[in-house]
């Protein structure tokens, strides 16, 4: 049987009303139908498609080319398009919605809102539901990553702190708010680094190259705002964290880290009111 909730690459081996009877290979007699409305404008029997595995309507594994907004196994941040007296349903990309049960809501769904969801198999009933109570799904006893690895994040909540992320579709983290430097949402997904690992297993993150390593990235990042402002930028190392953080999304420290490497090459001067491209 196609495992359920994953894309996989399968081949044409028939067309008939229905749609496309797609199978592992040309001698595969485990088959599923993609819908002619999924169908690509062009093929040949025997071509190859990427189609993803889910149940439709009447609980029987279904192909289709739309492309969800998680996995399984994975979390996505969803809209709830509707509740019931059997639970939440969650927009995610296809055109049967995913469901979430009462006992699997942190707290309860209402229409309209926006919620972090896991996508997991439910074993009993072989359905992919939905979970928003995210904790159990991550764990930091065995952690696969260590200082200054880049990661993937995704920003799960706000709070007085900074903002909670899961690392890598695994781990719990924290970006302090000091840390923070641009302005993020819950909801999404970016490039971060890992800070500190702390003995208690909590992890620290940034979405800046710590120490030495932050000073190339931001120079060149320094460089590109300064072609596209005409080769002048009203900042200097008297300038305010507030105004610097404002204009370019940097702390002062790493402000200067970077326009002091840049001056050291040469390629720019740093004036009273501002820095200038040479």
């Amino acid at each position: 049987m196609f495992e359920i909730g994953k894309y996989i690459t399968l081949t044409i081996l028939r067309e008939t009303d229905p749609g496309l009877y797609l199978g592992k290979d040309t001698e595969s007699e485990e088959v599923v139908l993609l819908p002619h409305k999924y169908k690509p404008e062009t093929f040949e029997i025997g071509d190859e498609i990427r189609v993803f595995i889910y149940l439709d309507y009447d609980e029987r594994p279904i192909a289709t080319t739309l492309e969800p907004f998680l996995n399984l196994n994975g979390f996505g941040y969803l809209r709830c398009a509707d509740v019931t007296k059997h639970g939440a349903f969650m927009e995610w990309g296809l055109e049967k919605h995913l469901f979430v049960s009462f006992k699997e809501q942190a707290r309860p769904m209402k229409i309209d809102n926006w919620y972090i969801v896991y996508l997991y198999l439910d074993e009993q009933t072989n359905r992919l539901a939905g979970s928003s109570k995210t904790n159990q799904f991550l764990q930091n006893d065995n952690l696969t990553i260590k200082a200054y690895d880049e990661v993937n994040v995704l920003i799960t909540h706000l709070t007085e702190k900074g903002a909670n992320v899961i690392i890598n579709g695994l781990h719990k983290g924290l970006i302090y708010l000091e840390d923070i430097f641009e302005d993020i949402r819950t909801g999404d997904r970016l490039k971060a680094f890992v800070k500190n690992i702390r003995d208690d297993h909590k992890v620290d993150v940034v979405l800046q190259k710590q120490g030495y390593r932050s000073i190339e990235p931001n120079a060149q990042f320094i460089l590109d705002e300064l072609k596209a402002s005409g080769g002048f930028i009203p900042l200097h190392d008297k300038s305010s964290p507030e105004t610097i953080k404002e204009i370019l999304g940097l702390s002062k420290k790493s402000f200067k880290k970077a326009i002091g490497s840049l001056y050291k090459d040469k390629q720019i001067t740093i004036k009273d009111d501002g820095i200038e491209l040479i």
